[in-house]
């Protein structure tokens, strides 16, 4: 559901749809479906970290870069699209990238197999990033 609104904010903001983007920028549409993969594999791996960590598998300290990397990846449409802002949503998504790089290293120790099925959330974010920052270079005023 919240994958399909992100889609859907894409598509019905005009906003959105006049700002200058890269020739290489994907449809709007197509992130609503690639997020609801990728919530899919954040869920069962973030949900695996978790679980893990409150039956003492792993220390607990372990969740604090994923809980910012949630915190921050549920941040970015608000500031995307309520306030139109994509200076901050580019400052998010560099967040985003960087919560989700530390989480990975310091998981790969205790589970490798969370690293690895989050290979591809990895690499949409960094190319999220590199897109969000393009677009914000095209509409800098």
């Amino acid at each position: 559901m919240f994958a399909r609104r992100i889609g859907e904010n894409m598509n019905s903001s005009n906003w959105y749809q006049r700002l200058m983007k890269p020739k290489w920028a994907p449809p709007s549409w197509l992130f609503g479906p690639v997020w609801a993969i990728l919530y899919i594999v954040i869920a069962v791996t973030f949900g695996a970290v978790f679980i893990n960590a409150a039956v003492g598998v792993i220390p607990a300290m372990i969740c604090i870069p994923f809980i910012l990397n949630l915190v921050f990846n549920a941040a970015f449409t608000p500031l995307q699209f309520v306030l139109r802002s994509n200076l901050l949503a580019f400052i998010d998504i560099v967040l985003v990238l960087i919560s989700l790089i530390v989480s990975l290293v310091v998981i790969f120790p205790y589970t490798s197999w969370i690293t690895l099925a989050n290979i591809p959330y990895l690499f949409w974010v960094s190319f999220a990033t590199i897109l969000q920052l393009t677009i914000t270079i095209l509409n800098w005023n």
